[in-house]
Formats: C-alpha cells, sequence, structure tokens
C-alpha cells in the first residue's frame, strides 16, 4: 500500500435518503459515512443485506447523487467523464449481451474505451486465458453457466486496465476452484499496485485478499480498521509445533500451570480449511487427466496489467482510420444544413439559379423532364409564374434571416 499520496476514494459526511413520491424521507440507505481507501490497497465493504453497499458502490460510481456530505475519486467527482476512464466494475449481476460470444464482448467494452483494434485483440485473448475460458470463447454469453458469466465479467471489468477496480460479488455463483482464482487475481492486482474495493457476503473471501474493512449496517459505520489487527484474540496465545508425545504434553501443561498459575485450555492438532483440501482433491483429478466440460484453470495475470499501457505509433495511426471510417457519411448529411444555416451562401444559390440556362448540362434533373410542347403556351406561363414565385419566397426568407 502507498501512504502519504491522495486517497482514491474520499467520503465525508456521507449520506443518502430515499424519498417517496411526496419527497417524504422513505429509507436512510447511507448514513455519515466516511472513508478512505489509498492507492494500493484492497479493501473490504462488508454488511448484511439492506446495510447500505450497493448505494455506497453506486455514488462512487455516479449513477447516484449523495443527499449530504462529499465524495470524490482521485481527486475529483465521481461524475467526472475523466474519471470514470480510470474504473472498472463487475456489477453483482452480469449484465452482458447474451447473444455475443466471448471475444465480442470483451471487444465491445475495449471499443468504449476507445481502445485501438490490435490492443482489443491482444487484451482480449490474454483476459480469456487468465479466467480460464479461451476454449469457450466461440460461445454465446446466454449459453454460459453463472459463474462462467461471472468470470468474462470479471474480464471485461479489466480490459480498460483500470487503476480502480470495484468488485460487487465477485465469487458470486462460483466453484471453489473458481472462486479460488478469482481470489488469486486479486491478490496478484494488489501486488501490481491495483487499488481494489470488494464487496462480498462470503466472509472467507474477505479475509483471504483485503488489507481493510469496513463493516457497515443500517447504512452506518459500525467497525473499521486493518482486518489483522480487527482479527486478532490478543487475550489468547497459540503454540504451533511439529507433533508432540503425550508424555510432551503433559510436561507442558504441568510447566504452564506452574509458571503462569492457569490451566492449557486446549491442545488439538490443527485443521485445514475444507477449501484447501477441496482443491487440493481437484488438482489431483486434473493431474490424472480427468475430462471435464466446465471452466478450467485460469492462466497468469496478462502484461498490460502488470505495467503501465503504452501508446505505440502504430496504434496512433489505427484509432485515426476508424476515426476517419465512423465519419465517411458526415459531409453529405451535413450539407443541408451548412446551406440553411449561412445566409450569404443562400442567396448565392438562389443567384446561380437564376443565371443558370435551361441547357447547364450540370443541371442533370432537368434533362429528365421533357420541355412542354410550343402549342401549349399557357402551361408554360404557369410552369415560369410558380418558380417565380418560389425563388421569391426563398429570397425573403433570406432577407430575414440576414437582417436589416
Amino acid at each position: 500500500m502507498i501512504e502519504h499520496a491522495m486517497p482514491v476514494v474520499q467520503t465525508a459526511g456521507l449520506c443518502k435518503v430515499f424519498r417517496d413520491f411526496w419527497r417524504r424521507p422513505r429509507v436512510e440507505a447511507v448514513k455519515d459515512l466516511n472513508l478512505e481507501i489509498q492507492p494500493g490497497e484492497v479493501f473490504g465493504l462488508l454488511g448484511p443485506n439492506g446495510s447500505g453497499k450497493t448505494t455506497t458502490i453506486k455514488m462512487m460510481l455516479g449513477l447516484l447523487y449523495p443527499t449530504k456530505g462529499r465524495i470524490s475519486l482521485f481527486g475529483k467527482p465521481p461524475t467526472d467523464v475523466a474519471v470514470k476512464a480510470r474504473i472498472g466494475f463487475l456489477p453483482e449481476d452480469s449484465y452482458l449481451y447474451r447473444f455475443l460470444v466471448a471475444g465480442e464482448t470483451l471487444d465491445y467494452y475495449g471499443r468504449l474505451f476507445r481502445l485501438p483494434a490490435r490492443i482489443r485483440r491482444e487484451r482480449s485473448d490474454r483476459l480469456l486465458d487468465m479466467v480460464g475460458l479461451r476454449h469457450e470463447a466461440k460461445r454465446p454469453i446466454g449459453e454460459y453457466s453463472k459463474g462462467m458469466a461471472r468470470r468474462i465479467g470479471l474480464a471485461q471489468a479489466l480490459i480498460n486496465d483500470p487503476e480502480f477496480l470495484i468488485l460487487d460479488e465477485p465469487t458470486a455463483g462460483l466453484d471453489p476452484i473458481g472462486a479460488r482464482q478469482i481470489k488469486d487475481v486479486i491478490r496478484d492486482l494488489g501486488k501490481k499496485g491495483k487499488t481494489i474495493l470488494l464487496s462480498s457476503h462470503v466472509l472467507a473471501d474477505v479475509e483471504d485478499v483485503c488489507d481493510r474493512v469496513t463493516i457497515l449496517y443500517g447504512g452506518q459505520q459500525r467497525a473499521a480498521g486493518d482486518i489483522g489487527d480487527l482479527l486478532c484474540q490478543h487475550d489468547i496465545t497459540q503454540i504451533t509445533a511439529p507433533r508432540l508425545s503425550p508424555k510432551t504434553l503433559d510436561e507442558v501443561r504441568a510447566l504452564i500451570s506452574r509458571l503462569e498459575q492457569r490451566d492449557v485450555l486446549t491442545i488439538s492438532h490443527p485443521r485445514v480449511k475444507l477449501e484447501d483440501f477441496f482443491l487440493k482433491i481437484v488438482e489431483e483429478a486434473q493431474a490424472a487427466n480427468v475430462r471435464t466440460y466446465g471452466a478450467r484453470k485460469g492462466g497468469e495475470l496478462p502484461d498490460f496489467l502488470q505495467k503501465p499501457a503504452e501508446t505505440t505509433p502504430e496504434d496512433f495511426v489505427e484509432s485515426l482510420v476508424e476515426a476517419s471510417s465512423r465519419r465517411i457519411e458526415a459531409p453529405r448529411a451535413a450539407a443541408p444544413a451548412a446551406i440553411v444555416s449561412s445566409p450569404k451562401p443562400a442567396r448565392d444559390v438562389v443567384d446561380e439559379l437564376l443565371r443558370r440556362p435551361p441547357s447547364d448540362p450540370h443541371h442533370a434533373d432537368r434533362s429528365a423532364v421533357p420541355e412542354p410542347a410550343p402549342s401549349s403556351t399557357e402551361a408554360e406561363r404557369l410552369r415560369r409564374k410558380a418558380d417565380q414565385s418560389v425563388i421569391d419566397d426563398l429570397l425573403a426568407g433570406d432577407a430575414k434571416r440576414s437582417g436589416p
């Protein structure tokens, strides 16, 4: 964690009140919240349902406005567009386009951040490897399981190489293998200097990866601090040693009783976590090449997440080509507006129409209309009168726009 630097997130007296139809206070979702998330730390936001976690995250993203108090990201308000480009967000429910395949999904989000095509392709391939979905990259997202959707959701949150990553229930729907892989990714990102906000109901996940935590209840902060200090039981001493004989254990009990004037509470063998035991069994099955159709083991952290992004001359040229292709139809559509908005060109066009002879080769549309027969003099006179009326109306409108 980088100390003595500007906090990535800072709130002061933050409050959010939801009101009913008559503007009466109905729910005080967040009340007087003071937070500081420092650069490079993994910060846990904990609390039961309805404690204000999601509301706080939405205010950080600029999706909700605080009722009272102040909130800033990188020293700027959350509504600043430049701030949003530095954030990656994995929502609690992955809102993905079900008919796109994985590669198209990541390419789409890369386009939102205006990444050049070459960088989008490289990052998409590496992120799919990282989350273990390379072999399922051609399947539509709608066919993914919830756990696989969470994996691709994490990949899209990292496509822009964010400085601040917000993860809302990142392991929801994942099996223990996927949950461990996601936690490993979070730990690796934290070691590389990324700032991460983790909101989760799975307390073991927060305990494994977070540096500091804040516990919310009823919209208020009930506890906050370093996770090691919060969980440490200072009134109990634990001694770990290799396996001891019963005779040695009796002597240890007698020694502690004689010197400390108190009895030993328990002596037992330590237990491994069920998660660790489960993963050991799965790894043994994978080593035996047992076939599976789910998501596979993820790869290493991509290079672009481990170092600052670099823009090459090829990327700059490619971005110019993409920009020009998007504007290729713009001149034709904008021409009528340019003629209407400028009074002088409009008068020039009318004068040119008055001076132009009927045989003008550039006036192609008149060549397609047959001239009236010489005998129909009355029809010719009416047509010329109508033309002159239209021209007079144009000139009158032009005079009104140009003013006195």
